[in-house]
């Protein structure tokens, strides 16, 4: 098992979000994105409440899946009201390595939860939507692996080909450079990762790495292209990471 998360280096790193996957062929997507050299893999479970306007997604069946097609560590980023301890073991049996919990929802309970996901033997970290104080990270950045910020996204609009439902604010820069200075003060520059979540292509990408980014969360430049879902086994998936990591500057 790869062990990257938590562990910044002078690289930024790629997270693949598997929003935009093809579910039909998820296994060979992963297995694609893995040997085309992505960092970790990131899913978002969905309760359908949190955002009512969506169904949910990313549960137990589809990590379970990921996991047999990937050596990456696993991310599952919680879009949902009051996660609960025993949802935790379920993922940490299920072998997913990272858990971020967001901080609008989890509430009073966050740090009391990401020590017992610490206990369970995985990776921490804590996230939220713009609009969200970045003081709000502040307490959690001398013991998490990961803080997330995810740009506003206008899901319930219609979407033109490949593509993103995020909007990408010019403060969202100057967000990514406060954390870097937070965490830079917290003397913890070298154990927690910094990641701009949403948004994120090659037109801008390098941008948010010159401000402190860490690692972006990537899906649809890796798994959409203008005529749709990218097919695995065509080599449109390899060639998407490549520009990714050619407009990285690694």
């Amino acid at each position: 098992m790869k062990d990257t998360i938590g562990k910044p280096t002078g690289r930024c790193k790629i997270a693949a979000g598997l929003f935009w996957a093809d579910y039909g062929v998820l296994g060979a997507q992963v297995e694609e994105l893995t040997a085309a050299g992505v960092d970790w893999i990131h899913i978002e479970m969905r309760d359908g409440k949190y955002m009512d306007f969506a169904a949910p997604r990313g549960g137990i069946d589809i990590i379970e899946a990921v996991r047999a097609h990937t050596d990456l560590e696993i991310e599952v980023q919680l879009q949902m009201y009051r996660p609960t301890v025993d949802l935790y073991r379920q993922l940490a049996d299920i072998g997913v390595n990272l858990i971020t919990l967001p901080l609008e929802t989890t509430g009073e309970m966050t740090a009391q939860h990401l020590t017992y996901i610490r206990d369970l033997g995985l990776k921490i970290g804590v996230w939220a939507w713009q609009g969200t104080p970045i003081v709000a990270f502040e307490q959690y950045v001398s013991w998490v692996d990961i803080i997330e910020y995810e740009c506003r996204a206008p899901f319930w609009k219609p979407l033109k080909g490949a593509q993103s439902p995020h909007v990408m604010d010019p403060i969202m820069v100057t967000n990514v450079r406060r954390m870097r200075e937070m965490v830079e003060a917290a003397g913890r520059a070298d154990c927690v990762d910094i990641m701009e979540d949403g948004g994120l292509n090659t037109s801008n990408v390098a941008e948010f790495i010159r401000a402190g980014m860490t690692v972006g969360e990537f899906s649809s430049p890796l798994l959409k292209g203008p005529n749709g879902k990218l097919k695995p086994g065509t080599g449109e998936i390899t060639a998407a990471v490549q520009r990714l990591r050619a407009a990285m500057g690694i």
